[in-house]
């Protein structure tokens, strides 16, 4: 089958390789749509993630080079084992954690910090292919009304979710956004259907700004002027119950821990490619919580009925269509260059 590995630094191939075998628990998807995220462009730029460990991992024993994507769709064509409601011929959008199931942390349910933890796309073998092999565990079935463009968004979607959950959003909040990309986005939606009373979100780039006003949230311009200043004025000096940062960076931090108010929650769902410096009393003097968000944990479910149920819409965070065979002109290079425009690229692995 063809399918896009990565191999090292800026060094991506559509190469033919092997159709994926099921182990023991885990089924064969066909894939029926694929999204490029910024993460796959992380690790095209490197330095790769699983590149770091220098050796292969423990779970799936992928190491270099991996087929990237992790946020998909498809039909269950082959199962090794079992799963309660799910059977071959089935569509489902996967979870993408892989998981020892024997850690104190996979027991408790937080399998999304399991001392073993793999990423599908990153640690095993991921979505930008014809098929791919998950865990029967990772299965979620999906209703007839969710596209197969739409449940490729549930991914990231749930990374929103979780977000908003270790945030604890709750109805009346006024809810702070940094960051308008993909996860970004999908946060202030989600925020929105938790009952938020207002959501701002903060974005440097005018195309995003207008998907996040697009949405209703109130969008916020670094560049007229200091954003916690325009929260504040626009919130009467309240400012924002729960701040979340879906960037990763130092500035999108502190900008988080700025718009949130004392005493507030910020969480931070931006994953960090260096140590960032903060402004400790912040947290400690002004009592505000800053809490961590990874991935998700049983958070699809929640994803998928939020857009079964028409309170989340995915169809606009949807800016490209292509084929697996322009992944990387049509995909990855544009997605680099044109980041105002662009949110998820929907990767058609079986056209030819």
């Amino acid at each position: 089958m063809r399918a896009l590995q990565l191999h090292g630094h800026r060094d991506i191939r559509i190469d033919d390789v092997p159709e994926p075998t099921p182990p023991p628990g885990w089924s064969v998807i066909k894939v029926a749509a694929s999204t490029i995220c910024h993460s796959d462009l992380r690790e095209w730029n490197g330095p790769t993630y699983i590149g770091r460990t220098g050796k292969p991992n423990a779970i799936t024993g992928v190491y270099l080079p991996v087929i990237l994507g992790h946020e998909f769709s498809g039909t269950v064509v082959e199962m090794n084992g079992s799963h309660p409601t799910i059977r071959v011929g089935d569509r489902v959008a996967p979870d993408g954690c892989i998981c020892d199931e024997t850690c104190w942390y996979c027991r408790h349910g937080q399998y999304n910090l399991c001392d073993n933890v793999a990423v599908l796309g990153f640690d095993g073998h991921g979505s930008h292919a014809e098929y791919v092999a998950v865990p029967n565990y990772a299965l979620n079935a999906l209703p007839d009304d969710i596209s197969d463009e739409q449940a490729a968004l549930i991914e990231p979607l749930s990374v929103a979710v979780h977000g908003v959950r270790q945030g604890g959003v709750t109805v009346g909040d006024v809810v702070a956004v940094v960051g308008a990309g993909m996860v970004g986005l999908c946060a202030a939606a989600v925020a929105m259907a938790s009952g938020a009373e207002h959501v701002f979100v903060s974005e440097p780039l005018a195309g995003r700004r207008e998907r996040a006003r697009q949405l209703g949230a109130t969008v916020l311009d670094p560049s007229a002027g200091d954003v916690a200043e325009q929260i504040r004025d626009l919130t009467g000096g309240h400012a924002a119950d729960v701040a979340i940062d879906c960037v990763g960076v130092e500035s999108s931090l502190n900008s988080a821990l700025a718009l949130s108010r004392k005493g507030g929650r910020v969480s931070l769902v931006g994953i960090f490619s260096s140590r960032p410096t903060l402004d400790i009393d912040k947290i400690g003097l002004d009592e505000r919580s800053l809490v961590g968000s990874l991935a998700y944990a049983y958070d699809f479910p929640r994803a998928i009925g939020l857009v079964a149920d028409g309170r989340v819409k995915l169809d606009g965070f949807i800016t490209g269509r292509i084929p697996l065979d322009r992944i990387i002109e049509d995909g990855f290079e544009t997605m680099e260059n044109d980041a105002n425009n662009q949110i998820r690229i929907v990767v058609d692995t079986q056209a030819r």
